[in-house]
């Protein structure tokens, strides 16, 4: 069972030298406390556990369960301004003030470590430069080059107004603070209570091949010149992590290993790089309330980009999917992954307030706007305690971990990025890559004769693979715009499942006149529509505009993202 360290020394301002550690990491269920009243650099900065109390605060910031492929085309719970290129102009940006205090805090660690001669601090100081390159990760990916902060900076600082630096420059120096990191990162084997969950090595490695497919794959699709450079970087990282046979993928649970990979089961397992951990009693989330029904629902694009299980997709001629005339038939045949990723209707399920005694399982009513008719799977919790603990009430009792960084993307990395180099990948790197995740899925394997055999493009599938193996794990978004295809796929309207023509028609809930006449012309129910994007400024957000007014009303400049 998994424990929480939290230690609180003081609170943290912004441009204030002071420290906050406030960690949720693993191990013993415990808070430990120094006193507020004696805390100053001069009695803080002596030892190596000083070091790791400052490092725990930097874990803090980690992403809790969300809703991020909401802001894509393969899930829904409401109109999204991101998604659908409504997005305006903030005064303010979380994510970037929560970022740049992160960042304060990793610069404080390793100044503060250049005047020790302690070598036993450096895997704090590694930690530091791990966390910086994250928080820049951040920033990186919905900015574009953002200002480069090197130092703990205060009020009448130059520097304040450091200018941004180019997408490039900024790519660059996260993977330069990474490969630096990884030289004093333990690997995951040595880990013990009480450090199990900490950065390891391999996170640096995967967090690395990450950005680096991100900017190398951005480069290429916009004529970049430094796209080789980036895939070849991203592909030495995850062949690192690879062939390191730290890491492999879970397979405790059998043929459901994928579904149960995501909720208690699948915790601290091999296949777990980097994750956000959780307590029951201590740091719990109530995400199985927040995703059941109508709150994050998979949509038509999802579900049908799963294959058949001969491995074909099923607009292909020789495909034997069944079609949509019931309710379950769209789900026959398919890649087992997609009824552990949305329940098959009428499936009797755990769900919450129902945790001991199973009920079939369909679509609400939506309470605020038309859902898909497709219910999630992934996440769902089969713990009775915590399922029927109330609403919001006892939402500790959910301790499931969220799953940051996990071995199936660096195969699916390693992939992309040969592909991508080379416009070309072997059936042997298919072999070391995609087919293992295909084996876990009980797929068949991707080849280059099968693909040549029934006509398909290698990109695509690779691409599809990626999509249904991390769905509604937030990637989706980064890989559209990466691609330079989201002004193609967000464009389109989101659908559900067919109303018209199938089973779903005499259903109550999809009988009412408001939903028969709600559907495209071969009777998909049609979620939202009207959706544009303006691919001449949402590739990149804008940044918020007090930030840029900070700038200015002191006589520099922060260059606002094109299009803004």
């Amino acid at each position: 069972m998994k424990i929480i360290n939290i230690l609180n020394i003081r609170s943290y301002q912004y441009l204030c030298v002071t420290i906050i550690a406030l960690a949720s990491l693993s191990c013993a269920k415990q808070l430990e406390l120094v006193s507020e009243e004696n805390i100053t650099d001069a009695t803080f900065w002596k030892t190596a556990n000083d070091f790791k109390l400052a490092a725990n605060r930097l874990y803090q910031g980690l992403d809790r369960f969300g809703f991020e492929d909401t802001e894509s085309d393969i899930a829904f719970n409401f109109p999204n301004s991101v998604s659908n290129s409504t997005l305006t102009v903030s005064e303010t940006s979380t994510t970037w003030n929560n970022s740049y205090n992160f960042i304060r805090a990793c610069n404080n660690i390793i100044e503060k470590a250049a005047a020790s001669s302690d070598n036993s601090i450096k895997r704090y100081v590694a930690e530091a430069k791990f966390f910086r390159a994250w928080y820049y990760w951040k920033l990186l990916r919905l900015y574009g080059g953002v200002p480069l902060i090197t130092t703990v900076l205060n009020t009448e600082d130059p520097d304040l107004f450091t200018s941004r630096s180019s997408q490039v420059a900024t790519a660059d120096f996260i993977l330069k603070d990474l490969d630096e990191a990884q030289n004093d990162l333990p690997v995951r084997s040595d880990l013990s209570n009480p450090d199990i969950g900490r950065i390891t090595k391999g996170a640096a490695l995967s967090l690395r091949a990450r950005v680096a497919l991100y900017q190398g794959t951005w480069e290429k699709f916009r004529g970049g010149a430094d796209a080789g450079k980036y895939l070849d970087i991203a592909i030495a990282s995850s062949n690192v992590v690879i062939s390191g046979g730290t890491y492999a993928l879970y397979t405790g649970s059998g043929a459901q290993s994928y579904r149960y990979l995501f909720i208690e089961a699948g915790d601290d397992s091999q296949e777990c790089i980097f994750d956000r951990r959780y307590a029951r009693n201590i740091l719990g989330h109530d995400m199985p309330y927040q995703y059941d029904g109508s709150g994050y629902n998979p949509t038509k694009k999802l579900a049908d980009m799963y294959l058949d299980t001969t491995g074909l997709p099923i607009t292909n001629p020789g495909s034997v999917f069944r079609g949509y005339a019931t309710m379950t038939s769209e789900f026959e045949k398919r890649d087992p992954r997609m009824t552990m990723t949305m329940i098959i209707p009428g499936t009797l399920t755990n769900r919450v307030f129902f945790s001991v005694t199973k009920i079939a399982n369909y679509p609400d009513k939506p309470q605020r706007n038309f859902n898909t008719g497709y219910i999630l799977y992934k996440y769902m919790s089969e713990d009775p305690v915590a399922n029927n603990s109330g609403q919001m009430g006892d939402a500790s009792l959910f301790d499931f971990d969220k799953h940051l960084i996990r071995y199936a993307e660096v195969l699916l990395i390693y992939a992309e990025a040969v592909f991508e180099k080379n416009e070309s990948i072997s059936d042997a790197d298919l072999n070391l890559s995609i087919n293992v995740i295909r084996d876990r899925a009980g797929m068949p394997y991707l080849t280059n004769a099968f693909a040549a055999t029934h006509g398909l493009d290698m990109r695509t599938e690779i691409r599809r693979e990626r999509t249904i193996e991390l769905a509604l794990e937030g990637f989706r978004y980064d890989d559209l715009r990466r691609w330079k295809t989201a002004e193609t796929e967000l464009a389109q309207d989101i659908k559900g499942i067919k109303i018209k023509g199938s089973a779903w028609q005499s259903y109550p809930l999809y009988s009412d006149a408001v939903y028969q006449n709600r559907t495209d012309a071969d009777g998909f129910l049609i979620t939202e529509t009207n959706r544009t994007f303006n691919a001449n400024r949402n590739y990149l957000q804008p940044l918020p505009t007090r930030e840029v007014a900070f700038y200015t009303t002191n006589g520099f400049e922060l260059q606002q993202n094109p299009g803004w």
